[in-house]
């Protein structure tokens, strides 16, 4: 069951390049966003890898770091499906997994994470978090 929306973020895909075209072409995307998670404002880093399934949606696994102003760190893995849309844009559901050794977002160490990440056909990201329970 889904629980209380955990976090939330804005910004921008920075990079992308394919990394394999045989048997299937995989992505690799950077993204930045400004972020709150738990209340704590901060910035996120992630990368993930995408290929295609036989259907046509996206198989997307990443990984990356949210650093608060005061310094506090939280790393996170992924894996999700996404869909292209029109112009570039890609849409993903998925789940989050945290690790952080801060006492004040240490509750994400035993959280499973839902999320919803759109980027649009300009690149900007936006992204929602929920707890899983």
């Amino acid at each position: 069951m889904l629980g209380e929306q955990i976090g939330e973020g804005q910004g921008k895909r920075t990079t992308r390049r394919v990394v394999c075209t045989d048997p299937h072409f995989k992505v690799e995307v950077s993204f930045e966003d400004m972020t709150k998670l738990l209340g704590v404002d901060g910035m996120n880093i992630g990368t993930y890898v995408s290929w295609p399934k036989p259907d046509g949606s996206l198989h997307g696994e990443g990984e990356g770091v949210f650093a608060s102003a005061d310094g506090e760190m939280v790393t996170w893995k992924g894996i999700g499906i996404g869909r292209l849309g029109s112009a570039g844009a890609v849409s993903y559901r998925g789940t989050l997994s945290y690790s952080t050794g801060s006492q004040k977002l240490a509750k994400l160490n035993a959280v499973a994470g839902v999320f919803e990440f759109e980027v649009d056909a300009n690149g900007n990201t936006h992204t929602k978090i929920w707890e899983w329970k």
